[in-house]
This record gives C-alpha cells, sequence and structure tokens, in this order.
C-alpha cells in the first residue's frame, strides 16, 4: 500500500493565493539572518519541546480520534520520539553548525580551508498520517536545528492532529518563522508551484514522483521518505518464541500502518510450522482473546483503506486472525500462508495487520527473490549465524537493515534514516537531521603576500617535469 499525503481536495486554512505571500514572508525573515545564531536555534527548539508538553494530552487525544492510537503507543512512537530528536539536537547543535577545516593543496599555500555549514533557507516540509505528529516534527527539527525557515503541511487524513498542530505552532512561532498549512490536494499542489529551498516529504511512491516533478521545476532538492515491502527473512537457527514476539510487536504498531513494519516473512521451512505456531501465540499474550476489545490495538485510517485490506484477505489460507468490522474500521492481526508471490497482497505495500507468511528451502531463494523486487525501505533478519547476516547485508539493498529484531533501528540518532531507490532518497535523524537541511558551503582562504610566478604563463617548463609539478601543486 501506498501512504497517501496529497489526495482528496478539502478546504485549507490558507487559500492558495495567499501562498505566494507566505513564501515571501518566510524568505524575508530568513534574510534577516535571524535564525542563523547557534543560540537561537538552541533557544526556538528547546520553545519547542515546551510547547510539545504542554499540549501533550491535546496531541495523545487527537492521535486517539485519528488513528485511535493507544495512549503508550502514541506517546512513545510520537511524542517521546520527537522530544528525544530536540534535546539530542540541543545538546550537539553547537558541534554540528561549527565550520569544519580542510586540508589546502600546495597551490593554495599560503591559505587555509574550512567548510561552512548554512541553512538552505526556506524549507517545506510535507507529512504523512500514518504518525502524523512525529513524521512532521522529526524533520522540523533538524530544519530548525539547520537554521532554516520552515512551512509544515500536516495530513489532512489526521484532521484532529493537523489541528492541533496548527494551533500550537500558531502559538508559539511567528509565521514568518515557522508555519502551518492546513488542506487537502489543493493546498499541497499550491504549495508545490512554490519555489522553496528544499522540499521534504513523507508519504507515497506514487506522490513523490509527484512532489519530486514538481521541484525540478524549480531545481529545488529535495528528501523522499516513501514506502515499500519490508521483507522479514526467519533462518532456522533462531529463539522462535522471541522472534515471533518481535516481529508481531513490529507488525502490529499501529494497527501494521508503519512505513517500517515487516510486511511479509520468508521462512526456513523447516521451522515453519513452530513459527506459525509462535506468532499466534504472541498474538495472544499482546491483545488477549479479543483483539478488538484490546485498548492496546488502533484502528484503519480510513474506509478506503479498511476496503482495500479486506480485499487481501481472500488471497491466501488464513491461519489466524481474518476478523474485521466495517463500523469500527477494525482488522485483526492476521497471518497468512499459501500465498501467491503475484498476488496483490504480495505486490502492493500492505500498510495493515496482515502478514504473509512464505517458506523457503535455501538462502540463495531468498536472495535472488529480494534482488528481483524493488529495494524496501528496511530488511529484517533473524538468524544467529554471523557469515548468513554478512551474506544478506553484501548482497542485498535496502533504506536500513535490523538483524534480529524489527523497527528499532530507526530509533538510534546516530543511524541516518531514509529509503533506497522506490523507497526514497536522503536520510535524517540526529546529525543526518542537520544535514539533510543545511548546504556545506567550501571556503579557501588565501594570503596576498605571497604569489609565485609559476601558474601563470608563458610556461617554460618541459611537459614531463610540468606533470609531475602538477600532481604535486594539486595534492595527488
Amino acid at each position: 500500500m501506498e501512504r497517501e499525503c496529497v489526495s482528496e481536495p478539502e478546504g485549507g486554512k490558507t487559500h492558495p493565493s495567499d501562498y505566494a505571500s507566505l513564501l515571501r514572508n518566510l524568505r524575508a525573515f530568513y534574510e534577516t539572518h535571524a535564525t542563523h545564531p547557534v543560540l537561537f536555534r538552541a533557544e526556538q527548539l528547546r520553545t519547542l519541546g515546551r510547547a510539545i508538553e504542554s499540549r501533550e494530552n491535546d496531541l495523545l487525544g487527537a492521535l486517539h480520534a485519528d488513528l485511535r492510537k493507544p495512549p503508550l503507543e502514541a506517546y512513545v512512537s510520537e511524542i517521546g520520539f520527537v522530544q528525544t530528536d530536540i534535546s539530542h539536537a540541543v545538546r550537539h547543535i553547537s558541534r554540528w553548525a561549527r565550520a569544519q577545516r580542510r586540508r589546502t593543496p600546495p597551490i593554495g599555500w599560503p591559505g587555509r580551508s574550512f567548510v561552512y555549514p548554512e541553512p538552505y533557507g526556506v524549507v517545506l516540509i510535507m507529512g504523512p498520517w500514518n504518525y502524523p505528529f512525529q513524521l512532521l516534527f522529526s524533520p522540523l527539527v533538524g530544519a530548525m536545528a539547520a537554521g532554516n525557515c520552515v512551512c509544515l503541511k500536516p495530513s489532512e487524513f489526521a484532521p484532529s492532529t493537523s489541528a492541533v498542530i496548527a494551533q500550537m505552532v500558531s502559538e508559539v512561532f511567528p509565521p514568518e518563522y515557522v508555519t502551518v498549512v492546513e488542506g487537502g490536494r489543493d493546498a499541497a499542489e499550491a504549495l508545490l508551484q512554490e519555489r522553496f529551498d528544499h522540499v521534504f516529504f513523507t508519504g507515497s511512491t506514487t506522490v513523490g514522483r509527484a512532489v519530486m516533478e514538481a521541484a525540478a521545476r524549480h531545481l529545488t532538492p529535495v528528501t523522499l521518505e516513501l514506502g515499500g515491502k519490508c521483507p522479514c527473512v526467519v533462518c532456522s537457527d533462531v529463539n522462535v518464541e522471541t522472534a515471533a514476539r518481535r516481529i508481531m510487536w513490529g507488525k502490529c504498531l499501529n494497527a501494521g500502518q508503519t512505513c517500517v513494519a515487516p510486511d511479509f516473512v520468508l521462512v526456513d521451512r523447516r521451522i515453519r510450522d513452530s513459527l506459525l505456531q509462535a506468532l499466534e501465540r504472541a498474538l495472544g499474550r499482546f491483545f488477549g482473546d479479543s483483539v478488538e476489545s484490546s485498548k492496546d490495538f488502533g484502528r484503519i485510517v480510513n474506509r478506503k483503506h479498511f476496503d482495500r485490506l479486506v480485499s487481501y484477505l481472500p488471497q491466501g489460507r488464513i491461519v489466524c486472525g481474518g476478523e474485521y468490522d466495517e463500523s469500527n474500521l477494525f482488522i485483526a492481526p492476521t497471518i497468512m500462508t499459501d500465498v501467491d508471490p503475484a498476488s496483490p497482497v504480495m505486490q502492493e505495500e500492505i500498510f495493515g495487520p496482515i502478514l504473509p507468511v512464505l517458506e523457503f528451502g535455501d538462502l540463495d531463494e531468498v536472495l535472488s527473490m529480494l534482488r528481483e523486487r524493488p529495494k524496501p525501505l528496511a530488511l529484517y533478519l533473524f538468524t544467529k549465524d554471523r557469515g548468513i547476516q554478512n551474506r544478506v547485508i553484501e548482497q542485498t539493498v535496502a533504506g536500513g537493515v535490523c538483524i534480529n529484531d524489527t523497527v528499532t533501528h530507526i530509533l538510534s540518532k546516530d543511524l541516518p534514516f531514509g529509503g533506497v531507490g522506490a523507497s526514497g532518497m536522503g536520510s535524517y535523524r540526529g546529525k543526518a537531521g542537520f544535514d539533510c537541511f543545511t548546504h556545506y558551503k567550501s571556503v579557501m582562504r588565501r594570503s596576498m603576500r605571497v604569489d609565485p610566478p609559476f601558474r601563470y604563463p608563458p610556461t617554460s617548463l618541459p611537459l614531463a617535469r610540468l606533470k609531475r609539478f602538477c600532481r604535486f601543486l594539486l595534492g595527488g
């Protein structure tokens, strides 16, 4: 399934004709250089952190209204996630923003070379509906730390969260520094007609192509955080119970509506039956006899995606789950086997609580299958064998790899998060988030006291000697 960020038109709070004015105000404020001092950036991030803390209950309520997110899950995966991003950025921003010394080649002597981190300027961040707070504000932290002015476009498919975000931002930041534009497809398309200095988009591959095409008209750089089918490979040497718990935890977060959720499992046929039984036991431990009455399991975002997910259910043999309630947008976590690899459930990103389980005979078969598929945002491997681990890492391509767990690799501030190929381009989180919104400007400072004549014509050196001299001068 492809996550949506831009889709059905809905009325925005700002009319599209006003976006040019909005952007002029952002750019005028940026050009005052008020956002450049590191002390300003750090203080604004602290202000953001305090604002989030003060609106925590409102955000939890909005996330429950939009997606029925349980409070603990909503806090950890959305609010707490962003708060730790903020505290990490505040601690490290002085070092990140510092000019970096570089080697100067002999032809530049006497001189010194540096790389200066500078903000892009005015950036647009477009968020999705599945983690409507975290996936909008985590890149915002990077953009603010880098010294940019920011326009935020939350998803219209999470209207309660969008409303809280808009109100909170307007209360703590002037609109010429950080502003929020609510609305649907019309608002997003109108924003993309404007010339931003960087566009950050999280959403579907299809819409990502449209965003990139729109940005190309202005030669605007883009970061695209997209999706894909994240495979989970389970080898025969694992602790089946632990693997099953970790797989189902990653799959059931946000009712499966997570871009890095395990999309399907490839399991060694020797442990297929034991893994299936362990997966079912894990679900029972998580949610009891009735998942629908559990307070720890969310709902599908809307009817369109509910219907799409229900259409997958007849495409395999249901081992457990399969129940659904249209009036409640509830679909039980469902484990399926005997699935045709050519069926839609194996060709489209599921983005819901349905988990196909396929078997394999040897690792070569798995590697061949993975290489034939589009590059995923995440790849999961369960095995104790270091040789297999290294082989999978070296012979596959993915945005990220997590061994013997699911999803947790995205929690590290020191691991850049991003896709590759159809799953995205560019990365962020921690220092990578700062880098995402930063231009690294190369600067050489030279003295005018010394000016050796050998670099100027006419040239008197023989060619053979000139070649040797050139290699020295250029630092080869």
